[in-house]
């Protein structure tokens, strides 16, 4: 497990190493724990909307209080250049840069000196990010994108090295204690370090050192403008992941050189693209720490500092890394979503009580894959930090939650910690509903920590559970709780489709569960936009079997994002796991399983197979909801009972759901609710 990490005896560590202060440059950090940049998903920094600012700079405030020495999370794009008229498309594309907006200056000192208050250093990662619409050549970075770039002329690159310089100043001005170059994650000054990308035939192109030239002219004029002032330093890919592209061995290389020029301070080492395997924001489907090693032959090749980020989840994780020599200081970002006190907790020996980040992404692909607000799908208190602490009831109440799984869990947590008095019917035998089943899929066992972490927060917070308990609308009515919540999930999902209610069409729950074992070729029917379905190939095919998946949709699993859909693809590929898109399955019998495509219509057969195992979701049963409602009042419904969806959506309902019952004036009258004898669908 990646938060085992105990001395001899069963001692907690001590954490020297991470609490430890270093130097880089002028900068003095008290410990050794930086947050790169990720907050622009929990509000927009640079936008017209104070409120948006606010909340960002209340988030990484909240963080810096906790301990954390380095707040990298001033983003900083460079102002663009191009003609008249031309429309950069693109979650990265950008017009007017941020060191140009006429209240830049303001804002930015607004964040340092709250963050300053909380003793942490604060710096801007200063980027432009290739093919919107510039690179140093027509080439492109990767296979998943096919916008041709505009190849900058030498004088537009000269532009830019001044665009760098005038930024720094601003960044200056702002009372920032340094600045990191983006030299990686498809940045534009990658594209022209890259063998590639780069196949330009002047000054720019060839050697490392004309690659190079673009980068260290923009650091001379960075340098020019601060001095000596503020630390710089360059986060790099320790390779890149494309054939053609640098390995590991001239990663190093690239940063001696950048060193010698001494122009930088430090050197932030990580890995990964925007879109692949890995993705730079690593999934649960990677080891913590996978790539240490790699940074670790980098700290032993250079004498700047080296700065690592790579799904360093957990202090123990962190305090590995730093012991073994591997880096100076560990990046972390997602750990401290998930929970902000997470070294308060470790500093005073309550490792334990952390909340375990499981690497499921919702942090940014809320924002970014669904259009929805940021949401951590552990921490639903993450980015409502300007709202203040969770605050105690004004009229504690009695609680009964039916469903121990995700949203039951969480509201009974909030409402035990606001003091009402709670407890929660389970009728299975262990708590945790249908994500202790999807923990058992390959590489879903952050799952499992987070799920016990949950129980030991209700048992330290006196929740009482009663396992194997079936509610009824008689056993509720008579228990007597002022409030009822229902958090009972969702049954399985049989789709209307011929054959599918066959006695030997297995379902995901019970493969996974180990309750039902298919044939070795195995067919999945995938209904589900997210990852249920390829865990269970990836469940599957570890196991030996021959597994093909057949989706209704062009693509697979829509919802998941391109910052967690490469690892889990490469995985599947790996195991000769076979995909069809645009394939509805029609019909299931003993010998066949017929689609038919969704655009042509035409009918096609799958007759090589041994079984057929169903990946389509839930379906919500409100029938007790239903009947209590008509009967009493202060009944709610929540969770995957009231419409299946992914973890961070269970949390989030009972967050606001916990927020009502807080609220709530008097009783019988439940915020928000009709007429007497209507409920809540939180």
């Amino acid at each position: 497990m990646d938060h085992d990490y105990e001395l001899e005896g069963g001692q907690q560590p001590s954490f020297e190493h991470l609490f430890s202060p270093v130097q880089l440059g002028p900068m003095q950090l008290r410990n050794r724990v930086m947050m790169p940049p990720h907050n622009s998903a929990i509000g927009n920094f640079w936008g017209t909307d104070e409120a948006e600012a606010t909340r960002a700079i209340a988030y990484l405030e909240s963080r810096a209080q906790a301990g954390v020495a380095w707040i990298g999370g001033i983003t900083g794009r460079i102002q663009n250049q191009f003609i008249p008229g031309f429309e950069p498309s693109g979650i990265s594309a950008e017009t007017r840069g941020y060191f140009r907006l006429p209240y830049f200056v303001d804002r930015v000192q607004r964040a340092t000196e709250t963050l300053h208050a909380a003793g942490a250093v604060v710096t801007c990662q200063m980027t432009m990010i290739g093919g919107f619409p510039h690179a140093p050549s027509p080439r492109l970075s990767a296979p998943v994108t096919n916008q041709q770039p505009h190849a900058l002329s030498t004088q537009e690159i000269a532009w830019f090295v001044k665009e760098y310089g005038y930024s720094a100043g601003q960044a200056l001005q702002g009372g920032l204690d340094g600045i990191e170059m983006h030299v990686n994650h498809d940045d534009l000054l990658e594209w022209f370090l890259s063998p590639l990308t780069n196949h330009r035939q002047d000054a720019y192109g060839g050697s490392l050192e004309n690659r190079a030239r673009f980068v260290v002219e923009a650091l001379t004029a960075i340098r020019e403008a601060v001095g000596d002032s503020m630390a710089v330093g360059i986060r790099l890919n320790l390779r890149e992941e494309m054939p053609g592209g640098y390995g590991a061995a001239e990663g190093i290389e690239i940063a001696q050189y950048f060193e010698s020029t001494g122009l930088i301070d430090f050197v932030h080492s990580v890995v990964g693209t925007p879109w692949g395997n890995p993705s730079y924001i690593q999934p649960h489907l990677f080891d913590a720490g996978q790539w240490a090693g790699m940074a670790g032959e980098l700290k032993r090749s250079i004498d700047l500092p080296v700065v690592h980020t790579g799904l360093i989840n957990s202090p123990e994780v962190a305090e590995r890394i730093l012991a073994a020599g591997d880096a100076d200081v560990v990046g972390m970002a997602r750990a401290h979503i998930a929970d902000g006190e997470l070294l308060v907790k470790a500093r005073e020996g309550r490792t334990s009580e952390i909340r375990p980040c499981v690497g499921g992404n919702e942090c940014i692909n809320r924002r970014y894959v669904d259009g929805l607000p940021f949401g951590c799908a552990v921490n639903p208190h993450t980015s409502n930090e300007v709202d203040g602490l969770w605050p105690l009831t004004r009229r504690p109440r009695r609680l009964l939650v039916v469903g121990g799984g995700p949203a039951g869990l969480e509201l009974a947590g909030l409402a035990a910690e606001s003091g009402h008095q709670v407890e929660i019917w389970e009728s299975g035998k262990e708590l945790g509903g249908q994500l202790r089943i999807a923990a058992k899929a390959p590489k879903h066992d952050r799952f499992d920590l987070y799920l016990d972490w949950q129980e030991n927060r209700l048992s330290t917070l006196g929740v009482r559970v009663r396992l194997d308990h079936t509610a009824t609308p008689e056993n509720v009515l008579a228990d007597g709780a002022d409030v009822v919540a229902l958090a009972t999930g969702a049954t399985a999902r049989r789709p209307s489709i011929p054959g599918a209610d066959r006695e030997d069409v297995l379902e995901i729950r019970d493969v996974l569960s180990g309750t039902a074992t298919p044939g070795h070729r195995v067919v999945i029917v995938a209904q589900d936009d997210h990852m249920p379905p390829l865990a269970l190939a990836d469940h599957l095919s570890t196991r030996g079997h021959q597994v093909s998946v057949i989706y209704a949709t062009n693509g697979p699993a829509q919802l998941l994002g391109r910052y967690i859909v490469g690892g889990i693809l490469g995985r599947l590929d790996a195991q000769d796991v076979r995909l069809r898109f645009m394939e509805e399955v029609t019909a299931i019998s003993e010998s066949a399983v017929t689609t038919r495509n969704v655009y042509s219509g035409v009918e096609r057969q799958l007759v090589d197979f041994d079984s057929v195992v169903l990946a389509c979701g839930g379906e919500a049963d409100p029938t007790l909801f239903e009947d209590l409602q008509a009967r009493r009042d202060d009944v709610h419904l929540l969770g995957d009972a009231f419409a299946p969806r992914r973890l961070v959506f269970a949390t989030r309902q009972a967050y606001a759901l916990a927020k009502i019952l807080n609220d709530t004036p008097s009783a019988g009258a439940p915020v928000g609710a009709g007429p007497a004898g209507s409920g809540n669908r939180a």
